[in-house]
């Protein structure tokens, strides 16, 4: 069977997404979605993302990560599949769809800059060295002094495996303060095992993390990751995190079939 599929990236953080429609994808065929995923014997990607139909919005997000596995909420990949159903013609320029973790509300521009709202933040567990919330996914935070020469894979495998988070982990995101309002970030993602160029939950958590700590007192903040530059901005009452948008670039690489 020929499978059709597009590639897409937001920062780095890529993905192949297919048209899902008629349920044609075998889901639970783990070995299959991560060889697709595979970067020698597959297309190559960080995940894999169905586009489907849903009752009550526009489309239904279903994502894997590399290893096959379904998985939690993840941002890029959220902003990758609002400028996807755009490429197929669902969608004009807003839109609501359902993801693993509730509705998204999207606004994609003509530059396919995408802001997608995020899930309200209303827990933020701060320890002396790190943070810890959920932006859709699980993410503990930590600022390093050298984060051009830190070691994230490692670091963030040790972490991830540690009994701090259990048999589910956690993703673990490193930062680096640059000015009031901007910071740079290195993430280790589960499920991926390894340091992507982007993480869009991650970078989310970054920002709700820094302001929480009082690192910064702006609720809009700029994010420098790997492979490129995002945005994150909320508002901030009591200590709830709410109206939280990720702000960035969602690219088509290309389509192709592959034997499947």
């Amino acid at each position: 069977m020929q499978l059709q599929f597009y590639k897409y990236q937001g920062t780095g953080n890529d993905f192949v997404m297919i048209d899902n429609r008629q349920l044609f994808f075998p889901k639970d065929d783990i070995k299959l979605i991560e060889k697709l995923c595979d970067r020698r014997f597959g297309i190559g990607a960080d995940g894999l993302i169905l586009l489907e139909n849903d009752a009550e919005t526009d489309f239904k997000m279903v994502y894997y990560n590399s290893d096959g596995n379904q998985s939690s909420m993840c941002g890029n990949g959220g902003r990758c599949i609002v400028a996807f159903a755009k490429q197929l013609g669902l969608i004009k320029n807003q839109t609501t769809f359902m993801a693993i973790d509730g509705l998204h509300h999207a606004i994609i521009d003509e530059k396919q800059i995408v802001s997608l709202q995020m899930k309200d933040v209303n827990e933020v567990k701060i320890e002396s060295d790190y943070i810890f919330l959920n932006t859709g996914s699980p993410h503990h935070v930590a600022l390093v002094d050298d984060l051009k020469n830190f070691d994230v894979k490692n670091s963030g495998a040790k972490i991830r495996y540690s009994n701090l988070y259990g048999k589910e982990g956690s993703n673990v995101n490193f930062v680096y303060q640059i000015s009031d309002n901007h910071f740079a970030v290195r993430t280790y993602e589960r499920g991926v095992e390894d340091e992507t160029f982007s993480c869009g939950t991650g970078v989310t958590a970054v920002a709700i993390a820094m302001n929480a700590i009082s690192k910064t007192n702006s609720n809009e903040i700029d994010l420098d990751v790997e492979g490129g530059k995002l945005k994150v901005s909320f508002s901030k009452e009591n200590s709830s995190f709410k109206n939280v948008h990720l702000i960035g670039p969602a690219t088509f690489v290309f389509e192709g079939f592959i034997e499947i």
